[in-house]
């Protein structure tokens, strides 16, 4: 049995006295797991982490992702969401790097534009600014349960349109017209994602969101918008404050999460693995079949 406190009242769970680096397929991950199916975010303190045990851990949930896109220019193991440069400055306002960190500062699943979009990410603290940084997460789980009929029949048994570029476009033309952000066709996903194990409804929806199948463009972004507005109300969301050691795992089927600004001029290194979504997470259900 696992020790747990509570991170929001209605999600999310502080899990106490693991040592991540030590859980293996068969000590410590089936009760992990069945807490991430319960819970949707997991947070885990002062942990001792390195980029090995994170793959690791990773491993334990599925497939790695990999947005490869260019083969001489093989994407990492382990990515870092972070503004440092090689060089060790960090990047100044209007660089590209920092619009694109800037764009994780919309509500998003993470990888719903590609083919084959996530299941969880696996987040680590690895530099953390003195003056604090935050991320928020929202449950789209609760927020669907609670949501009025007049709005939740509108989005039941419909599909999203996602793309990559749409979230970029919110923040600089210029950026969502890089190759990396144009390598994947759109994706068509359910509304829904109804969880295998336990069959709870969460509403799948992301800042990548740019159309409803079926309603015109301004039609369906007005109703993503509406849908993004009602799961992100203020007393719906858990913000995180970070410190070193930190590890955040989350449901990316039902959870929304963003980024918070901070000082720019201080450095900020979190280190990131997403894992793929499989058909034992409900995937198959997920894909668009055209009538």
């Amino acid at each position: 049995m696992l020790e747990t406190s509570s991170l929001h009242a209605r999600y999310g769970v502080q899990i106490h006295g693991v040592e991540l680096a030590k859980v293996s397929a068969d000590h410590g991950y089936p009760e992990i797991r069945r807490a991430l199916e319960e819970h949707s975010l997991l947070y885990f303190a002062e942990q001792q982490l390195d980029d090995a045990a994170h793959l690791a851990l990773a491993a334990l949930f599925g497939p790695r992702e990999d947005r490869t896109i260019d083969t001489e220019n093989p994407e990492p193991a382990v990515s870092l969401v972070s503004n440092v440069k090689d060089d060790h400055s960090v990047y100044k306002p209007g660089e590209k790097k920092l619009l694109d960190l800037q764009a994780n500062m919309l509500w998003h699943t993470d990888s719903t534009f590609l083919p084959v979009p996530a299941l969880i990410n696996i987040l680590v603290g690895r530099v953390i600014p003195p003056p604090g940084s935050f991320t928020e997460f929202v449950s789209t789980r609760i927020a669907w349960a609670d949501m009025p009929d007049s709005l939740k029949n509108q989005a039941r048994d419909i599909f999203l349109v996602h793309e990559y570029g749409h979230s970029r476009r919110k923040i600089d033309p210029q950026l969502a017209r890089e190759k990396r952000f144009n390598h994947w066709k759109k994706q068509i996903w359910r509304s829904l994602w109804t969880n295998p194990e336990n069959g709870r409804e969460a509403l799948y929806i992301a800042s990548h969101a740019c159309a409803v199948v079926g309603l015109s463009p301004q039609q369906g972004l007005e109703l993503i918008d509406a849908l993004t507005d009602w799961c992100t109300q203020d007393h719906y969301i858990y913000s995180h404050p970070w410190k070193v050691g930190d590890v955040l795992i989350w449901d990316e089927r039902a959870m929304l999460h963003r980024g918070v600004p901070w000082d720019y001029n201080e450095v900020r290194i979190l280190s990131s693995i997403c894992i793929s979504a499989t058909s034992r997470d409900g995937l198959d259900q997920m894909r668009y079949q055209p009538s």
